[in-house]
């Protein structure tokens, strides 16, 4: 793959053969994300368990505290009595059938999906639609719960889900370039701290095995797994 002349000059900054610490990592990232946009910066961790063992599943979800930069558009499935609710904590769009229907065809504004437990019914025939999108409601999550106030304030105020793709990878934003290296460090390591705790008992030998920053047109920064795990 060819890439453009920035990304040429930004990888030249970057040794592809050292584990960086956080900070110098991030402080890289940052000098890297030279698009004309406010660049996410994602974080790829690759852990050592084995996603398709229910005992050895990595999933859940944490509030970041400087936010992910992000206007967060936010879903609640629920009845009628708690639609006010949610749409004075925040959600954009609140209600029950008539979002299937609009979802079932094919509208998808929004970026993250809550749920009511007596909605889960309902909501479940959408998970060939909101499954592979990553945008169906889970209790790990926090996504699906009784108190739709609280799970809309934290999905507004940046929090993110989670979980393991099939090569047992978390991949998760963690803020914008214009953050700066101090907000964006604070970000992955509260990320990062959840990622530990949530680390499976039938996990076996190193659990951080590499652990990778970049901005979204800028190239990868190796972060040394030891300073993380």
């Amino acid at each position: 793959m060819k890439h453009g002349k920035k990304y040429v000059d930004s990888a030249e900054l970057i040794n592809k053969t050292e584990l960086y610490d956080v900070d110098a990592a991030l402080d890289l990232v940052v000098k890297t994300g030279k698009a004309k946009f406010d660049e996410t910066v994602e974080l790829h961790v690759r852990l050592g368990v084995d996603g398709r063992h229910a005992d050895q599943q990595v999933r859940g979800a944490v509030v970041l505290p400087n936010g992910t930069g992000k206007n967060v558009r936010a879903l609640v499935f629920c009845k009628e009595d708690k639609v006010q609710t949610a749409l004075d904590a925040g959600a954009d769009f609140a209600g029950s059938d008539e979002l299937i229907a609009k979802i079932n065809s094919g509208w998808m504004d929004f970026d993250v999906v809550i749920a009511t437990p007596d909605m889960m019914g309902v909501v479940g025939r959408l998970g060939k639609v909101l499954g592979p999108r990553g945008l169906m409601p889970n209790p790990k999550a926090g996504t699906v719960t009784p108190d739709v106030a609280k799970a809309v304030t934290e999905a507004k105020a940046g929090k993110i889900e989670y979980r393991l793709d099939k090569t047992n990878i978390i991949h998760c934003p963690i803020g914008k370039v214009s953050f700066g290296v101090q907000k964006l460090q604070e970000n992955l390591e509260a990320l990062m701290a959840a990622i530990n705790a949530a680390k499976p008992a039938a996990a076996k030998g190193q659990y951080v095995r590499s652990c990778t920053v970049a901005s979204t047109m800028g190239p990868g920064v190796k972060i040394n797994p030891a300073k993380v795990g």
